[in-house]
């Protein structure tokens, strides 16, 4: 089996996109219920939320606050599975909760070595 990334993208920013503090408790529950049964299958590897706040560095050692200086969408956070493929890797992706909000979306990545071996 290879491991895939899952990355959740959402928008952060936007007020009004934001859930109120009753929706997240419902947003989360789905979230934690949809990890638990990728766990059941003992596909679930790791994964995190992450802060709104960060760094964006580009080259010529340009910083600027980020994540989201050009884009109101961002990273909201990742899990890494195990999967045959990524048909299946897809499917366990496409039932992930954030894609109930407009305008959200979730990517899939093979997680592949530095040195290709995987």
């Amino acid at each position: 089996m290879d491991e895939y990334l899952i990355l959740m993208r959402l928008d952060l920013i936007t007020k009004d996109a934001q859930p109120s503090p009753e929706q997240m408790q419902v947003y989360m529950k789905m979230y934690q219920d949809w990890v638990g049964g990728i766990a059941a299958q003992n596909k679930f590897v790791g994964g995190t939320g992450l802060s709104t706040e960060g760094k964006v560095i580009k080259s010529g050692q340009i910083i600027t606050d980020g994540p989201f200086a050009e884009t109101k969408e961002s990273i909201a956070g990742f899990i890494t599975i195990r999967a045959n493929n990524f048909e299946e890797a897809t499917n366990i992706a496409k039932e992930c909760p954030i894609l109930n909000g407009p305008g959200n979306s979730v990517e899939v990545r093979k997680v592949v070595g530095v040195d290709n071996t995987r």
